[in-house]
């Protein structure tokens, strides 16, 4: 009897097996898969937050010996970019709020640029990224 419950039940055995290996083999190639895709978006928003930063302390440079109010008021908001620049939680994958706080980020690269009179154009390609005035 244990002979042909063996065979009878070799078909439910393998399959039972085979589901572990494809499970096993699955989930690590899901995480190498992850962990890639994960450093790609990753190197895209370092790069697109830290062009800003660069073009926020350019400017900043630029017009800090002028005094006229007009100035001073391009000076504070370069200053609300840059401190929420510094705010971005660049340590943190987990935090909840990073793709809200990169909106706002964005949308305040875009005000200091309108106050500024400079027309931007972030993009990132397959071959290299490039802010355009």
């Amino acid at each position: 009897a244990d002979l042909f419950d063996g065979i009878v039940m070799a078909e439910q055995r393998f399959h039972g097996e085979g589901f572990q290996e494809g499970l096993a083999e699955g989930s690590h190639a899901g995480l190498a898969e992850g962990r890639r895709c994960g450093a790609l978006h990753g190197a895209r928003v370092g790069s697109e937050v830290g062009c800003y930063l660069g073009f926020a302390l350019t400017w900043h440079c630029l017009l800090q010996k002028c005094t006229d109010e007009k100035t001073r008021k391009k000076i504070r908001a370069l200053d609300s970019l840059i401190g929420m620049i510094q705010k971005f939680p660049y340590e943190d994958p987990t935090y909840d709020k990073l793709q809200e706080d990169l909106e706002k980020i964005r949308g305040k690269f875009k005000q200091v640029c309108s106050v500024l009179n400079v027309q931007s154009d972030f993009r990132i390609g397959a071959e290299r990224s490039s802010l355009t005035f």
